[in-house]
């Protein structure tokens, strides 16, 4: 199967092709059976951490002053879907995935004194954080959080519960939204919630793992809160402002997320290509056959077209300008098509397919994740439909 050195629709040059060629290296020191015994025993992949810490790239959108590369959501993307395409997959994805542009509400609205104490660990690797927004009876509607912060003195006390918050059974410091004001005194929905970025201190917060169904090298995990204590100085940007300040971060996550798919969808089809041109059945090669080749085919298309809307969305981004209908698109549209390679990728090769020494299988479960987080089709969906054809608002 050819293998272009660069994406097709990102404009190259010489750092871009060093990008690539030092994190494929770094990659390629971790097979799949690395990965594979890491799911196995449900292990933090720490050595891969710290091989992306070790060469620089945990802070590679990070401004240079905190020992970061500065440098835009294309790049960042091509390191990602870099990553993606090797054998770790979404997981070894994950295992940095925060770093890039969790950091970024630090980075836009925290003080000097913030980013001096919060950035450079996250940049070296000395530190791991997690994400805590996402609650049990919210869900996508990040409005109706109920964890709340209340002010005592210099502090405030937060109690509540968050879900899905990856790496947090590793993680020293979490990002966390809070609610400061009850929804019902606020003007508006958004209005009243509070971000933090703290100790994840395991005296007040309990970590329960989720039993789940891929991605087992990266946990994802119930967090309770009983009585954590925050400094203000632990407080990122004005009280009340917090979701506004988690907006800046949410387009360049759907192209991240996009480019991660694309990765490991052309990785599943690889396999699948090579299987194809290697098994022989009835004295024939299976990739002779049609009801082969089409779907691979297809495939193929698919990825390359998807693969277009997250450069065109990286652009966008970085020349500042809106992307919001782009970023969710590319977001929508690798997705699905690395879904479609993954599972195409498992029934070419056939029983095979099911079974673990193969791989594909991995690639298959961990590639449901890009397709229901961190937001649904279906409220991409019903975004492009309000946003960009002026439908109304359907929720």
């Amino acid at each position: 199967m050819k293998k272009s050195d660069l994406p097709a629709g990102i404009e190259i040059t010489e750092e871009r092709r060093q990008i690539a060629d030092s994190v494929r290296r770094i990659c390629d020191g971790f097979d799949d059976e690395f990965w594979l015994e890491k799911e196995r025993k449900h292990e933090f992949p720490h050595e891969f951490h710290k091989a992306m810490a070790d060469a620089g790239w945990l802070g590679i959108t990070m401004p240079e002053e905190y020992g970061g590369a500065n440098l835009g959501v294309t790049d960042a993307a091509l390191l990602m879907q870099t990553i993606g395409n090797s054998a770790g997959a979404i997981s070894a994805c994950s295992t940095i995935h925060i770093n890039l542009f969790g950091p970024h509400a630090m980075v836009k609205h925290g003080t000097k004194e913030q980013k001096d104490r919060m950035i450079p660990p996250l940049v070296d690797g000395s530190q791991k954080a997690c994400f805590g927004v996402t609650e049990p009876d919210a869900g996508l509607d990040t409005t109706h959080i109920s964890t709340r912060a209340v002010r005592q003195g210099s502090n405030y006390i937060v109690h509540g519960q968050k879900v899905w918050t990856s790496t947090a059974q590793n993680a020293d410091k979490i990002l966390l939204l809070t609610r400061t004001t009850p929804i019902e005194d606020c003007r508006k929905p958004t209005d009243g919630m509070t971000l933090f970025y703290t100790d994840l201190d395991r005296a007040k917060i309990d970590i329960t793992p989720i039993d789940k169904m891929g991605r087992n090298a990266v946990n994802s995990n119930s967090i309770f809160i009983d009585g954590l204590v925050v400094p203000e100085e632990d407080r990122i940007g004005e009280e009340g402002k917090g979701f506004k300040l988690l907006l800046d971060s949410l387009n360049p996550e759907r192209v991240l997320i996009a480019a991660e798919a694309i990765g490991v969808g052309r990785r599943a089809l690889e396999k699948a290509a090579d299987y194809a041109n290697e098994r022989v059945v009835f004295g024939r090669k299976i990739g002779q056959n049609q009801s082969i080749q089409h779907p691979l085919a297809q495939s193929w298309m698919a990825l390359e077209a998807a693969d277009l809307m997250v450069w065109h969305a990286g652009r966008l981004y970085d020349s500042g300008q809106p992307c919001g209908a782009e970023a969710n698109a590319a977001k929508f549209l690798a997705a699905d098509a690395a879904f479609e390679a993954c599972d195409r990728a498992v029934r070419t090769h056939g029983g095979f397919g099911y079974a673990k020494e193969y791989h594909v299988e991995r690639y298959f479960r961990e590639i449901v994740l890009p397709r229901i987080a961190p937001v649904t089709r279906e409220m991409i969906m019903s975004f492009i439909a309000e946003r960009v054809l002026e439908l109304p608002k359907s929720y």
